[in-house]
């Protein structure tokens, strides 16, 4: 079906009928692979700019590395979020280039590279608690060709570490702001820079925390303009947000 299309869109550009663009247009729609147990979009990265992410929660390691397989047939990067080490040894076995990010949970397979960004993503975590959700949107950002820099364990219980900083609030396009616990420092920074903030809520903290519930009700309720918030424990949401912000901020230059 999909190489019947394409040979028949093939022939309307060279006839005329059909513009590059038009093409393009209807490329975006083409079917899906389906493996059964999965149905391989293969056609995201034409309708959103990045290919599909695995999430490798609730999968079999077969069923991973079949998805991943019949990806890198296609040439694209891949990304696996919540992986452990038998997803990644597993991989191993039989890709070549792959890497895994321990703090992330992430597995990543870079077939091309993706020029970085002038504008830079900052990612900052509350506490060191926190940086394995902040390491994830990291990851993400970085796999979709964007500049980020990392101020870890600079939440409000010192603000001093904060502050310091400053500078590198200011020289960023796209604030990324991770805290568990009372959830208090996306307000903080958002206050303090004209910069789009997205809040992620992790699930650090004591038991009133309730899993991160106590710091998204608190990003949500922030009283200060221009804070956006993810889910709990969303790292790879933020960075991906992050990107799109990123990269209509450049084009716009």
């Amino acid at each position: 079906m999909n190489e019947e299309r394409i040979r028949d869109l093939l022939q309307k550009v060279r006839s005329g009928k059909i513009d590059i663009e038009g093409a393009l247009a209807e490329l975006k729609d083409l079917p899906f692979e389906d493996l059964g147990y999965a149905k391989v979009d293969h056609h995201r990265a034409l309708r959103r700019g990045q290919a599909e992410t695995i999430l490798c929660t609730g999968k079999t390691v077969e069923q991973i590395k079949g998805i991943v397989l019949k990806m890198l047939e296609r040439g694209v990067n891949v990304m696996a979020t919540r992986a452990n080490q038998g997803v990644y040894k597993a991989l191993r076995e039989d890709i070549d280039g792959i890497e895994y990010h321990e703090q992330a949970r992430m597995v990543v397979i870079e077939r091309k590279k993706i020029p970085k960004t002038r504008g830079k993503i900052l990612v900052i975590s509350a506490g060191t608690s926190d940086i394995p959700v902040a390491e994830e949107a990291v990851v993400t950002a970085d796999v979709m060709g964007n500049t980020t820099e990392k101020l870890y364990d600079v939440g409000v219980a010192g603000i001093h570490r904060l502050l310091l900083h400053k500078a590198k609030l200011d020289e960023a396009t796209v604030l990324i702001i991770v805290a568990g616990m009372d959830g208090a420092l996306p307000s903080v920074v958002a206050g303090l820079s004209s910069k789009p903030v997205i809040a992620v809520p992790t699930s650090v903290g004591y038991g009133a925390s309730f899993g991160g519930l106590s710091a998204l009700l608190t990003m949500l309720n922030s009283c200060t303009d221009g804070v956006s918030v993810v889910n709990i424990d969303n790292g790879y949401g933020a960075g991906y947000c992050a990107s799109i912000i990123n990269h209509l901020a450049e084009k716009r230059e």
